[in-house]
């Protein structure tokens, strides 16, 4: 791989990996200049620079090998922590991809598909099933017992660009201040309670809720925090899933530690 980004680059750049679960990121460095590398990123990178969201965009190039390489301007910065996460900023970039018509007409052009809540059941049922996860354990059959009662609830809303990975680690704030989302890698068309519910569900205290969806532009309301819960209650059981496939019995033990909490407070709700 490295060798292809020597070729994309010329010659004189220090190329290494720059982390990550796929190990297709990499930080090059030539005379006091950094970019960040990456393998097949999704064309959706284009429009994203385009609007702020993410550093800027530099370069596209298609290697011999059908591979397209991505560099992006590198800044110098760091992730949120906690309390950051939960000022106006996060709650204003949020807004800003929620009601992005460019970002939504891109993904799709892109052949993206809205995903709705009907479909997101039927998949990870057929998940569970399928890893005889149904069957062995009591979490995972309460939460899909609340995901079809509650699942009429999440019908007919309006769907947008939701990034479905807030967390601390994907939010960049720059060192001249200003913040980044990044690694779009899992965006898909969907109902914006999806990220809204994960940062609430992992920053924010529950009395904290009501001021932060105020500040986010939308009135609260129980329908809102029961779409809320029921993402969290599907996004549990992909993970629960995803970690079973992986052989990580530590993870899927703490997955199904969130399910309990997450169905005990679906209890306490309704």
């Amino acid at each position: 791989m490295i060798k292809w980004l020597e070729q994309a680059l010329g010659t004189g750049w220090n190329i290494t990996p720059a982390g990550g679960l796929t190990g297709d990121a990499f930080i090059a460095e030539k005379n006091g200049r950094r970019l960040f590398l990456k393998r097949n990123s999704s064309p959706f990178l284009a429009v994203l620079s385009a609007e702020g969201i993410v550093p800027k965009l530099i370069w596209t190039k298609r290697m011999e090998n059908g591979d397209v390489i991505t560099a992006q301007e590198w800044l110098e910065g760091r992730s949120l922590n906690v309390y950051e996460m939960q000022q106006q900023n996060v709650a204003n970039l949020l807004y800003k991809i929620h009601h992005s018509t460019e970002l939504l007409h891109m993904l799709l052009r892109m052949g993206k598909k809205p995903v709705t809540s009907d479909e997101s059941l039927k998949s990870i049922k057929k998940k569970l099933h399928k890893q005889g996860m149904i069957d062995s354990y009591s979490e995972v059959i309460e939460a899909i017992h609340y995901l079809e009662k509650l699942l009429p609830e999440t019908r007919d809303q309006q769907l947008a660009v939701c990034h479905c990975d807030i967390n601390h680690n994907n939010l960049i704030l720059t060192s001249e201040k200003n913040i980044f989302l990044v690694d779009w890698d899992n965006a898909m068309i969907a109902d914006p309670a999806t990220d809204i519910g994960m940062l609430l569900k992992w920053y924010l205290p529950k009395e904290d809720w009501v001021p932060w969806l105020k500040q986010y532009g939308i009135e609260p309301s129980q329908n809102l925090f029961t779409r809320m819960y029921w993402y969290l209650l599907h996004d549990s059981l992909h993970f629960l899933s995803w970690h079973n496939s992986r052989n990580e019995p530590e993870k899927v033990r703490q997955r199904l530690w969130d399910l309990q909490e997450l169905n005990a407070q679906i209890r306490n709700l309704f």
